[in-house]
């Protein structure tokens, strides 16, 4: 079940996104006059479509990606046969350069206002909920393996992000830390200061969401929150509210300290002593083979909540936004560098589905929704044949010269970009494939 819900968000996630940037280009070209024969969202076989005027419109069978078919254009169709006749006055061929040019680029820029948009609603909708990092502080973090390898140690208090003072735990994982070069965290250990480096192709290791979810945690005080029916926590007469003080005589004041526990007690019969309203209560229950009893814990730490205006939505919307194209661009260049493999950094449609995860979750299908359409604009952008951003550089190239490119030129230019974008999705699928098994 978790592997189709997986599914079923990044098919609806981008068939909206690819039906989108297709629209956008046949808005702009029925714009200019311009004829559109087809707007498929889906690649062959042809599901379902229906004739509008001079436009069939389609569903394929083939959920990964779309297309508009505009009448005179050297396109993935490589319909050279129609490319010989003289040019028609509806044609893309027959248009002005600048005119063709933002044709290429409708795609992009409906992408880019669909990030923005939905970004700028989750701020609006949502605000913003976070740990300041004196709230942390008070008990300090819980490092996971990956932070153990660079020096963390749990207990410690981070006070510095690259040398800097912070406020919101988040910075602590961000963007700008593990995209930048020479980051580090300065911790205060036991009251000494220590500076912790972290090396600047660590963000392979957090390629995995698992692993950098469990990187760096707040330690946490506890009281039991929803109980998991028919499980051995429930079953003793375990209550929400319930404070937990130890296990098997074991004291676990946090979170953490009782996981470690339940992980060496798998499958054993335990006591759990819990405060109750004062009083105290010992629980006998069995531990499951998995090192759990069941229940999530209510964390006790005091998160700060901010509501925006709507100028406000609009300024951390349009931010958070663009931010997912400076990431991007950050992360081609530590690629370019040397610092990260592309095996670690590239993701395909399984990779995508994992970020989805197995839960149906709409703030997180549209976050990431939002995230898509920013990440779809810029690949769209780059200056590769056959993507929008290299048909664009040979507008550029025309409107600028006063010369256009022969069509011999643009086929050529198309079956190299389409032999580029085909084994680049190859490689993405077989890396997702990889990882996955291995």
């Amino acid at each position: 079940m978790e592997v189709l819900i997986m599914a079923g968000q990044l098919i609806l996630g981008l068939s909206i996104l690819v039906g989108l940037h297709e629209w956008g280009h046949m808005a702009a070209a029925k714009m200019f006059g311009m004829r559109v024969e087809k707007y498929f969202i889906g690649f062959p076989p042809k599901i379902f479509s229906i004739q509008r005027g001079e436009t069939e419109y389609g569903i394929g069978a083939i959920p990964l990606g779309g297309f508009v078919k505009i009448s005179g254009m050297i396109d993935e169709s490589m319909d050279t046969e129609a490319m010989n006749k003289e040019p028609q006055p509806w044609e893309f061929r027959s248009k002005p350069a600048w005119q063709r040019l933002i044709v290429m680029l409708g795609g992009i820029f409906v992408n880019v206002i669909v990030g923005i948009f939905i970004f700028i609603v989750i701020a609006y909708h949502e605000g913003e909920k976070y740990l300041s990092v004196s709230e942390v502080n008070k008990h300090g973090i819980v490092a996971g393996e990956l932070a153990q390898e660079i020096g963390l140690k749990t207990g410690d208090k981070i006070i510095r992000v690259n040398g800097k003072p912070f406020s919101n735990f988040k910075e602590v994982v961000s963007s700008e830390v593990f995209l930048g070069s020479n980051s580090s965290y300065t911790v205060d250990r036991n009251g000494r200061e220590v500076e912790i480096d972290i090396p600047n192709n660590f963000i392979e290791k957090l390629a995995d969401p698992e692993e950098k979810g469990n990187f760096i945690l707040p330690v946490e005080p506890f009281v039991i929150g929803e109980l998991v029916p028919d499980l051995p926590a429930e079953k003793a007469g375990l209550k929400t509210g319930d404070k937990v003080i130890s296990i098997n005589n074991t004291p676990v004041p946090f979170f953490h300290n009782l996981q470690a526990e339940l992980q060496k007690l798998k499958g054993r019969n335990v006591t759990l002593v819990v405060d109750r309203g004062g009083e105290r209560k010992s629980l006998p229950m069995q531990v499951s083979p998995e090192g759990t009893i069941g229940f999530y814990p209510q964390s006790q730490l005091k998160y700060t909540s901010v509501e925006f205006t709507l100028p406000q939505a609009i300024s951390e919307g349009t931010e958070e936004a663009f931010a997912v194209v400076y990431n991007n661009l950050k992360g081609f260049g530590k690629i370019f560098r040397g610092e990260v493999s592309p095996s670690k950094a590239l993701s395909g449609p399984i990779g995508i589905a994992r970020m989805f995860g197995g839960v149906w979750d709409w703030s997180r299908f549209w976050r990431l929704t939002g995230l898509l359409s920013m990440v779809l604009a810029f690949m769209n952008a780059l200056p590769i044949p056959a993507l929008d951003g290299g048909h664009a550089v040979i507008l550029s190239y025309e409107i600028v010269s006063g010369r256009k490119p022969s069509d011999q030129f643009l086929e050529n230019a198309q079956k190299v970009g389409m032999v580029l974008l085909l084994g680049l999705m190859a490689f993405a699928i077989f890396n997702d494939v990889w990882k996955a098994v291995f």
